[in-house]
């Protein structure tokens, strides 16, 4: 059942949140926020105000502070509780109360209560938070401000109260009564590039001359009306560092805040290699509900989610080797298997898979994505083919914990590499999946292609495994360095590898340098890499990096109030209190005692509405069955699908443009479509469907035809491989593992005509793509 999401609304009632300011700061690849929000009570009458909103999973919220009437009030991180009977007990008593608190469901839900709100009053809370921002894989750092919180689907049978559970009003995007205004700061040793954001904003200042350092800030009158996303792009991001802060003063020594501690950052040089061709069992648990009937994104002519997923389905269907086993599962409020058990990938199996792929639709009802996960885990293992989860999902599930917690528990068996789908799409069920199994987790949102951040995951499930993982440290006799943060069994290419380190014993008292190295087996040779640091720790007033380390441990044991066990849960909320980073098990509270109003009679409560995409109101009033009666009438959502049959193109307005745009799509197409007609073994026929994506007549590729005693079946293949590299390589992403499939084909079937064949392939295609490329 759904709720929590109240109904799609356009409410004339004041609204005491009256606007957003962010102060973001980003110093290498870690950022530091501090989000004020501005309340005004406009009404007569007392309020208490609620406010429930989105943040990423791994944010690290250390403080929470109200100014009233110039004084600032600085809360207190208690047990969540003793938080809540504080809450009462002031407002009970008249006083001014203020409560932040993360969900008791989902780590990337928070909920902010303003109590005995006075006829008049205005004040402004502040939260600060700080976060390590992931690596894209062009190499941009990036940093989401979320806004968007779709309604979360509660699992059957659970009643876990939730900050959802409030009868929170959503209003469409465009009628937010509140703004947001956000300046972003940034800084980094190795120079700024540039900046990118899918928001307007103002041109980049450089406030260095050696574009060290540089700011940035939204365009005025920004609605928060969808995630901003900033991209930032550092003149070097793969050079390894070590960062020593500072202890707390006054704590005691061997307590978290007590010691110095190390943050360590490698990005270990993988090579790429020639992906496995022989094994693995391959799930891929697509989401069906209904919410996924709805544009990724907000951009113009943008796919509907069903859609993208469905031809991410199919490129993944034919990019997979030959040899390996797969299955396919669709859930919504039930959930469908393409097969009883994997099946081995074969042309016939896979023609199967692709045709059902291509009638899929989002009408599964809503998102129960724990009981296919049961399913697929409960399978027998297949001998020598580990298991590779695939999760598809906009993410709508309230209660993540037991979702987490049913993927660790069986993170022997498999790894998961998770996608999250459009704005909105919870970062905790996301990144903690991924986590949990040694996977690794994206996200889909703007201009992002689902296809491309697929595939890519998919070549690196395919990579020869990083094995034997250890990290040692070379330093002074009377200093040990004890890990904070878990073990790291699993590198991939491209990935960045942080970790944190408490620094025990004596430190040295003049300036002295220690040594840290990453090591680590691929392919059987040992690899080691190492980086040599200064010993004299810095002082962060804002103690960032003992915080981000106190949020990777607390990552590592809070699974909720239901799902953590007891021993776990006392840790938990001891390093919460100790560090001052809010857990499940923790709350701030702030009381103005200067104010003691008597409340007559009970406070009249308001909730702060929150921003949904429109469209995503609408499929959720129509697939959940939520009472529409009090909805605007759904309108037709209008999008042009993937060409999954013959190939179509539409009709533009003349312009260059526009023509630019239609060759960009007209190519894109072309890829898709030309993989779609690829077989299991990485060949293709040679027939009219080919020949109309290569845009030629079929008499006219026979006639070129090299050599009668080549196959014709060759002939297509490389037709169709120097088409790719001609046309495709923007989307080589896409295309790389069918290409690598056809090569091997080639090789196999061609023999020493293949240098003839790709000549002739080059003339007929007017390229000059190089037979070299056929050889390995």
């Amino acid at each position: 059942m759904v709720r929590g999401c109240g109904l799609l609304t356009r409410q004339n009632q004041p609204v005491a949140l009256k606007n957003i300011s962010v102060a973001v700061s980003i110093h290498e690849f870690v950022a530091g926020v501090s989000a004020t929000l501005h309340y005004e009570n406009e009404e007569n009458v007392a309020l208490e105000a609620f406010f429930v909103f989105p943040m990423d999973e791994d944010s690290a919220v250390y403080t929470f502070e109200a100014l009233v009437d110039g004084k600032k009030i600085v809360a207190e991180l208690q047990d969540k509780n003793q938080a809540h009977a504080n809450y009462e007990d002031a407002i009970s008593q008249g006083f001014q109360a203020y409560l932040l608190e993360e969900d008791k469901c989902s780590r990337d839900v928070f909920c902010c209560n303003v109590g005995n709100l006075q006829p008049g009053a205005k004040v402004a809370l502040t939260l600060r938070y700080v976060q390590e921002l992931p690596l894209e894989a062009d190499g941009g750092l990036r940093y989401v401000l979320p806004a968007i919180l779709n309604p979360r689907y509660h699992l059957s049978g659970r009643t876990e109260g939730s900050c959802l559970d409030l009868k929170t009003p959503v209003m469409p995007l465009e009628d937010l009564p509140y703004t947001l205004a956000m300046v972003t700061t940034i800084s980094s040793q190795h120079g700024i590039e540039r900046v990118q954001s899918n928001c307007p904003l103002s041109p980049m200042e450089y406030l260095e001359h050696d574009k060290t350092s540089a700011q940035v800030s939204l365009a005025e009158g920004h609605k928060f009306d969808r995630d901003v996303e900033i991209l930032v792009y550092y003149s070097a991001v793969h050079s390894p560092s070590v960062a020593v802060e500072m202890e707390m003063p006054e704590r005691k020594p061997d307590s978290l805040m007590g010691n110095p501690v190390v943050m360590v950052s490698f990005y270990p040089d993988i090579p790429e290699v020639e992906a496995s061709m022989i094994c693995g069992e391959f799930v891929f648990l697509m989401d069906r509900s209904g919410s996924m009937q709805t544009p990724l994104s907000k951009q113009v002519r943008s796919q509907l989610r069903i859609e993208a997923a469905k031809e991410t389905l199919i490129l993944l269907l034919k990019s997979l080797p030959l040899g390996c086993y797969f299955n396919i599962y669709g859930f919504g409020s039930s959930f469908e298997a393409f097969f009883p058990e994997s099946v081995k990938y074969t042309q016939e199996t896979m023609e199967a898979a692709v045709a059902r792929v291509k009638v899929l639709q989002a009408n599964l009802g809503g998102t129960e994505i724990l009981a296919p996960l049961q399913k697929i885990f409960r399978g027998s293992p297949i001998p020598g083919h580990p298991l590779q989860l695939f999760v598809f999902t906009d993410g709508e599930v309230a209660d993540t914990f037991s979702v987490i917690k049913e993927v660790k528990f069986n993170s022997t068996k498999h790894r998961c590499f998770s996608f999250g789908i459009g704005e909105g799409a919870s970062t905790s069920l996301i990144k903690s999946i991924a986590r949990v199994s040694g996977g690794t987790s994206e996200f889909i949102t703007g201009k992002d292609r689902m296809q491309a951040k697929a595939l890519r995951t998919l070549k690196q499930s395919l990579q020869s495994v990083v094995e034997d993982v250890s990290l040692s440290w070379d330093l002074p006799p009377d200093l040990t360095a004890n890990m904070l943060s878990p073990e790291q069994t699993v590198i991939f290419r491209g990935q960045r590898l942080i970790f944190y380190a408490q620094l025990t014993g004596k430190m040295p008292t003049q300036e002295a340098t220690a040594e840290v190295r990453l090591k680590y087996t691929l392919q059987g040779k040992n690899i080691e890499k190492k980086v040599t640091f200064s010993l004299q720790p810095k002082y962060d007033s804002n103690f960032t990096i003992h915080r981000l380390a106190a949020k990777s441990v607390i990552q590592t044991k809070d699974m909720g109030f239901r799902e953590t066990p007891a021993r776990e849960r006392k840790d938990v909320l001891n390093i919460s209190l100790e560090s001052g980073v809010m857990s499940s098990f923790t709350a701030f509270i702030a009381v103005n005692k200067e104010l003691n109003q008597p409340v007559q009679g009970p406070l009249v409560h308001r909730e702060i509405p929150r921003p949904v995409l429109v469209s995503n109101s609408i499929s959720t009033c129509k697939s959940y069955q939520v009472a529409a009666q009090s909805c605007s009438p759904c309108p037709r959502i209008v999008c042009a699908p993937p060409a999954l049959g013959p190939l179509h193109l539409r009709k533009m307005p003349h312009s260059s443009a526009n023509e630019t745009s239609l060759q960009n799509n007209c190519e894109e197409i072309g890829i898709v479509q030309l993989i779609f007609l690829q077989n299991a073994n990485g060949s293709w026929n040679l027939n009219e469907d080919l020949a109309r994506v290569l845009g030629v007549k079929l008499e006219d590729i026979k006639a070129a035809h090299p050599d009668e005693h080549v196959d014709p079946s060759v002939w297509a293949t490389v037709l169709a491989v120097v088409w790719l590299h001609t046309n495709g390589m923007d989307q080589e992403c896409e295309w790389d593992l069918v290409e690598r499939k056809a090569r091997a084909w080639i090789r196999t079937h061609a023999g020493s005509a293949t240098n003839k064949v790709v000549k002739a392939a080059n003339a007929f295609l007017k390229s000059s793509v190089d037979p070299v490329i056929f050889t390995f």
